[in-house]
């Protein structure tokens, strides 16, 4: 498929990623070279759900194959953020037939951090290693079954982003800051956080943040069930899941984190710890206010959060990878239809 004539100045290299952030990483790559300063790479970048439907890695790279093919490419790089198995269940990382010039990288496997240096360095070995001639066997990165599997949960939970998930918990946020503010004003509050021990508010913390990650799931619709009763079916959604629990985990707690700070700021303007321990009947200093605001912070997140109706818009269903799954698919029957 490669062309080896002497009046060749570039090598054609496509570059298909599945939408949204894959496609943001790859275009950041169409200023690739060589690491050896051989023939120049004429890159295209293409936004394809190409993994829709399938983790499989020979239908993937049959389907990069296929637009290398439709788009006379001499090579193809694939990049998606499934997390991709070959058939003995490993943990696929990259995977490389230089003899069809196909490939394909898994951006979760990755890891997660820095990934859009990892990214790049990867698919310039990638294109690399295909366009050397003679080099046709096929190769094959995995990751280690249990160091890897943390690895690749990771990379699926950063994927997800769950900061972003601050957004769609606009309305329960806005009624847990009511919430708070009244609480915070409340003298029967005062008691109650006085008589809490640190044991006693930290297990309240992480109830409440349970708790509403917990709601977030069941309102969304967002566990996953496997398709039969494969191995790689259980696998697969066990996976899926545990990134959506970590993910709806990891947002929640930044939206805590954030109300405490606004009611601690809010109790350090109107309260006064003197007229507090004229109520608690003690004597309490600023610092008691940390310890309310803590506790303001775990009721009205209970409070506030489950109370106000939870909406399970696009921030919170793509922090599910089978959300993200059904959209791919959706996506692309349309563009079956339109075509």
């Amino acid at each position: 498929m490669r062309r080896e004539s002497a009046d060749m100045v570039s090598v054609r290299v496509g570059l298909v990623a599945d939408p949204a952030a894959p496609t943001d990483i790859a275009q950041g790559m169409a200023d690739l070279s060589p690491p050896d300063g051989g023939v120049a790479w004429d890159i295209t970048v293409v936004s394809e759900p190409f993994t829709t439907g399938s983790e499989n890695l020979r239908t993937a790279m049959d389907r990069l194959r296929d637009q290398a093919r439709d788009r006379d490419w001499d090579l193809v790089v694939g990049l998606t953020e499934l997390p991709l198995h070959d058939g003995d269940g490993r943990h696929v990382l990259a995977d490389t037939d230089p003899d069809r010039r196909t490939a394909v990288l898994s951006l979760p496997a990755l890891g997660g951090l820095r990934v859009h240096a990892h990214a790049r360095r990867a698919v310039r070995s990638l294109v690399a290693t295909m366009a050397q001639p003679g080099e046709d066997d096929e190769h094959r990165v995995v990751l280690p079954r249990l160091r890897g599997r943390w690895r690749l949960l990771l990379g699926m939970v950063l994927a997800n982003r769950p900061w972003r998930l601050v957004p769609g918990l606009k309305s329960a946020l806005v009624a847990a800051l009511a919430t708070g503010a009244v609480a915070t004003i409340n003298s029967t509050v005062w008691v109650l956080a006085d008589s809490l021990s640190w044991w006693r508010l930290v297990v309240a913390s992480i109830a409440s943040v349970t708790l509403v990650a917990a709601w977030l799931v069941i309102d969304g619709g967002l566990w996953d069930r496997p398709e039969d009763d494969s191995p790689q079916a259980r696998e697969r959604s066990r996976l899926y899941n545990a990134s959506t629990v970590l993910t709806l985990l990891a947002g929640v707690a930044i939206c805590y984190v954030a109300l405490y700070v606004v009611n601690l700021a809010w109790a350090l303007f109107v309260l006064d710890p003197e007229v507090m321990g004229g109520y608690v009947g003690s004597t309490l200093g600023y610092g008691d206010l940390l310890v309310l605001a803590w506790f303001v912070a775990s009721a009205a997140t209970v409070g506030g959060g489950l109370g106000s109706g939870l909406e399970s818009d696009e921030a919170i269903r793509a922090a599910a990878y089978s959300k993200r799954e059904e959209e791919r698919r959706e996506r692309l029957a349309r563009d079956r239809r339109n075509t």
